[in-house]
């Protein structure tokens, strides 16, 4: 049995980051808000009719994803100030990760590597609500908070039903901005993790609603003539609220350990790693293949090469990387995941990227 944990309130459509006006979207007798964003919108005033005296901010930096210790080092700097009574994320994955993970620590003591896991976590965390302004990492929605460990060379998130966001604003018009190639990229981890999901011994019969219903809408959107029209912006975001529900009711595959490890070893952000590893993987998931390349080539996406040559050390490094990941191996390729991935059968698939 799947215990599923669900978000309070969803505000979903064009304008609807208008309810962040309204005190009624806070919890009662609320004082202080901390705004998690995005730092792209540092010097844009989108954002400061929301942000009143009592608050503060934080912008995010997402040249790089969070990890361990700069988690770590927001919660030492917020312990010495007040704790605020509401969080608010507004970006994309990294910066709704980042948002879940400091909730998260703030009611529970430790460092953040302490809960990279499964259901560690022993308290809900301070009050949080999440606004996403890219669509397809599904973090708006999922029971994760992903960080990576450099100390142990290992991407791996808070997984509880702690991390869920406790409200939701999917306003559709705050994705206007994002570059087409990124859009691509993000969009596309909703259909990566949605086809992993239902090609796992992990599945179940609601997740698999929720991902089939996800893997429609992004083909959709990508096989059409303007991929960024607000009807297409508006599904995408969809996808991305459904694909991320049905990953926290099941698990990802084959394509996610790999791109995890190109996230640790070298800096690559997760949805476009995981675009990377897609030129691997069609003998696992050999029509996704064919259909993400499909769309990669009619929507003219540029995806970068790795253009490996071979390394013992740091092939050494990508293999522990990835076969770290138990728990998605075993659900996409049974218990002898290392039968099947074995040294030279990883090194053949990174070397194909």
């Amino acid at each position: 049995m799947d215990y599923i944990k669900n978000i309070k309130d969803i505000y979903f459509g064009e304008g609807a980051i208008k309810e962040l006006l309204k005190d009624s979207i806070f919890p009662h007798n609320f004082k202080s808000k901390l705004f998690f964003i995005d730092k792209f919108f540092m010097k844009k005033k989108i954002f400061k009719k929301f942000i009143s005296n009592n608050d503060s901010v934080f912008y995010v930096d997402t040249s790089s994803e969070p990890s361990t210790c700069s988690i770590d080092k927001i919660i030492y700097d917020l312990k010495k100030k007040n704790i605020p009574d509401v969080i608010i994320g507004i970006g994309g994955g990294a910066t709704l990760d980042t948002a879940k993970a400091v909730s998260n620590l703030l009611n529970n003591c430790g460092p953040s590597e302490k809960y990279q896991g499964w259901d560690l976590l022993k308290k809900d965390g301070v009050f949080k609500i999440g606004i996403p302004t890219i669509s397809g990492t599904g973090a708006e929605s999922s029971k994760t908070s992903v960080l990576i460990n450099f100390k142990k060379k290992i991407k791996l998130g808070m997984n509880s039903r702690f991390s869920i966001f406790d409200k939701l604003i999917l306003d559709s018009n705050l994705t206007k901005t994002v570059p087409k190639n990124q859009f691509f990229y993000t969009g596309m981890d909703t259909y990566i993790h949605s086809f992993e999901s239902l090609h796992g011994s992990y599945k179940n019969s609601l997740a698999d609603l929720y991902s089939k219903e996800a893997i429609k809408l992004v083909v959709q959107v990508f096989n059409s003539r303007n991929i960024k029209s607000k009807k297409n912006r508006k599904n995408l975001m969809l996808a991305s609220y459904l694909g991320g529900l049905s990953i926290s009711m099941s698990m990802v595959g084959v394509v996610h350990p790999l791109s995890a490890s190109l996230s640790v070893i070298f800096g690559i952000h997760h949805c476009l790693a995981n675009c990377i590893v897609m030129r691997a993987i069609k003998e696992f998931y050999p029509y996704n293949y064919n259909e993400f390349w499909h769309l990669a080539k009619k929507q003219r996406i540029f995806i970068p090469r790795l253009n490996l040559k071979y390394n013992k050390i740091l092939f050494n490094k990508l293999i522990n990387s990835t076969l770290i990941h138990k728990k998605p191996l075993q659900n996409a390729l049974g218990k002898n995941f290392k039968k099947i991935l074995n040294d030279e059968k990883l090194t053949e698939l990174f070397k194909k990227m």
